[in-house]
């Protein structure tokens, strides 16, 4: 909690008061005894009304006085803590946005979303509660200790020794229960990451009949949360048995020892009365420290989660802005070299996954001149994704450089790097939004025109032409309103309203028919013609052999390996990886026996795919089979 303290900067005075005014109102109930002894020893034995009335309109005043302090210590308290964590969210917030993918991949979805909201709100709780009760319970134990002192020594050393006995009954519990709520907000990480999968996997688990057997699943996580509350509780519900066997002892022996000095005539039976009412108070503030002990072991154990969040340090540091870098192309970035540096190089790249037994990559040497086009194909698994998100830095390379215009990736300041690349991710994700807000993601500053464009080059338009509202139609969370794709060709257009130097298809037209497919390749190669003197960097990733055959040049992945590099007549000539993908594909184009050493010239006709489809020829041109 210590670490979380720097988020009530802002809060101190509030942090004071609210307590300050819960130990004014614990004051007033400490007098009420002391009147009430008075009305009894005074004003009944004696038989002076006025000083019974004067003690009940005393009695209506501190009351009056304790509610006033008390709602004041309650609006303190409650600004306090809601405004500590409103800034610890936002911090918790920000700093999950600055972890880099390495990191998130680590902690996973689940346990990042229950400190962002269950953890936050008890430790929220928590300090509410510890703010009005924390001072305030201790306060009166004490409290009616030291005026049971004023009344009767004797008597009063019953609360001595009662009060360090139940300080340590309370104690422990807390002890042995603070590392049990850790475990049970684990418990709820757990829950939660199976209840988002099945929320989100829902149609998976209709169309493979599995519902019955992710209740059942769900059910088994459930029940274990479950009973590791129900343990924590029971050891928690200690407290209050505990403390009442305790105070109730105390009270009997208080009794006892009070009747003994009032036969022997040292106090009146006011006071003994009052030291009951004192004892009285002390069970019912255990009662309530009771149920804070509780609160506020919640609330260390979600503090201590999400402070660890809050440790974990990104993996990747970005040097600071540079103002020469936002040149009109990366190759400008560096000065007389650059020129004739290629556009993205990999020198002996490898890459390791946190945790894996293995390498995703290894090895990866080629170089990319400004203005190609690279298609990377290769089975599942083989590292084609892992190799692309290397280039815009969402991972580091564990060996090896990983260059754009010639200067390491990791030489780049954040914003210039990402700025430069546009990303179509493998899963297409839009958030919710109109289509224009969706599309300002790459370009917050983009017209309307410039967003069209994109959209028509990205074959989305239409799909906009058809939606009411065109631009301002409403997309829903997570595109959910969309088939496959729509989306997919939308996340493209964002990231074409960036007008990248760089961009990165990651398999993102898989759901696309072969001619939408065809079309969106022929008009991205149409920007390039349109901007000659920077043409744009196309890295294109697919399983389709048909979609990057066009390419200048195609890397082939096998086992997170290169297992060959060049166009597509040379592969198809050389190399077996690239010939077994491509023919199981197009098995029609198998040379056989008497034609097999005629490789080149098939792959130089016509690769059709469906009758009425478009073609592509090796030349890039495309004609209608």
């Amino acid at each position: 909690m210590k670490k979380l303290a720097k988020f009530l900067k802002g809060y101190e005075l509030w942090s004071v008061l609210a307590p300050s005014f819960k130990l004014l109102e614990a004051l007033m109930d400490l007098f009420v005894p002391l009147v009430v002894a008075r009305i009894i020893d005074v004003g009944i034995a004696g038989n002076q009304f006025s000083v019974i009335i004067h003690g009940f309109l005393l009695m209506i005043l501190l009351a009056a006085l304790g509610l006033g302090f008390s709602f004041t210590a309650q609006y303190f308290a409650a600004r306090a803590s809601v405004g500590f964590a409103t800034k610890l969210r936002k911090a918790l917030f920000d700093h999950i946005q600055s972890l880099d993918y390495q990191q998130l991949d680590t902690l996973g979805t689940s346990t990042l979303i229950t400190r962002m909201t269950s953890d936050v709100q008890q430790v929220q709780n928590g300090l509410n509660m510890g703010l009005r009760l924390l001072l305030r319970s201790p306060f009166i134990v004490f409290g009616s200790m030291i005026m049971a002192f004023t009344i009767n020594v004797r008597c009063a050393m019953v609360f001595v020794v009662a009060i360090p006995i139940l300080a340590v009954v309370v104690y422990g519990i807390m002890i042995i229960t603070i590392p049990m709520y850790r475990k049970v907000q684990a418990g709820l990480d757990q829950v939660t990451g199976a209840t988002r999968e099945n929320l989100t996997g829902v149609r998976v688990i209709r169309a493979f009949c599995r519902e019955d057997d992710e209740v059942k699943a769900f059910d088994d996580k459930n029940d274990q949360l479950t009973r590791m509350n129900e343990f924590v509780g029971r050891i928690s519900a200690l407290m209050n048995p505990a403390t009442y066997f305790l105070i109730n002892a105390a009270t009997i022996i208080l009794i006892q020892q009070g009747a003994i000095c009032v036969n022997i005539g040292s106090i009146g039976q006011g006071s003994v009365v009052a030291l009951y009412n004192y004892m009285a108070q002390m069970i019912v503030e255990l009662i309530k420290l009771a149920s804070l002990i509780i609160t506020i072991n919640k609330a260390l154990a979600c503090a201590d989660r999400v402070a660890a969040v809050l440790d974990i340090k990104s993996g990747q540091i970005y040097p600071g802005s540079l103002p020469a870098v936002h040149s009109t192309s990366l190759s400008e970035n560096t000065a007389g070299t650059a020129a004739a540096a290629p556009e993205v190089q990999f020198d002996h790249v490898s890459f390791r996954y946190e945790g894996a037994g293995a390498e995703s990559v290894s090895d990866l040497t080629f170089s990319v001149k400004k203005g190609q086009t690279v298609g990377i194909i290769g089975g599942t698994g083989a590292g084609k994704s892992t190799l692309v998100n290397l280039i815009p830095r969402f991972y580091d390379a564990t060996s090896g450089k990983v260059s754009l215009a010639g200067r390491d990736v990791r030489d780049y300041p954040e914003d210039i790097l990402r700025n430069r690349i546009g990303v179509v991710p493998q899963k297409a994700v839009l958030f919710e939004g109109t289509i224009r807000d969706s599309m300002k993601w790459g370009n917050e500053n983009a017209t309307d025109g410039e967003i069209e464009k994109a959209l028509a080059v990205s074959q989305a338009k239409e799909v906009v032409d058809k939606k009411e509202g065109r631009l301002d139609y409403m997309v829903e969370q997570n595109g959910k309103n969309l088939s496959g794709g729509q989306k997919q060709r939308l996340t493209i257009a964002r990231a074409l309203v960036r007008n990248p130097e760089i961009l990165i298809m990651d398999d993102s037209s898989s759901a696309l028919d072969f001619a939408t497919d065809a079309a969106l390749r022929k008009a991205i190669r149409g920007l390039s013609a349109d901007r000659p003197d920077d043409p744009m960097t196309v890295f294109i990733v697919s399983q389709r052999a048909s979609s990057i055959m066009t390419a200048d040049l195609i890397l082939v992945m096998a086992d997170g390996r290169i297992a060959g590099a060049g166009t597509h007549d040379e592969l198809l000539r050389s190399n077996e990886v690239y010939q077994e993908i491509f023919y199981s594909q197009f098995p029609e184009k198998r040379p056989t026996s008497d034609n097999k050493n005629d490789s080149a010239g098939i792959s130089g006709g016509i690769h059709g795919t469906q009758s009425g489809q478009k073609s592509v020829l090796s030349n890039g041109k495309e004609v209608l089979a």
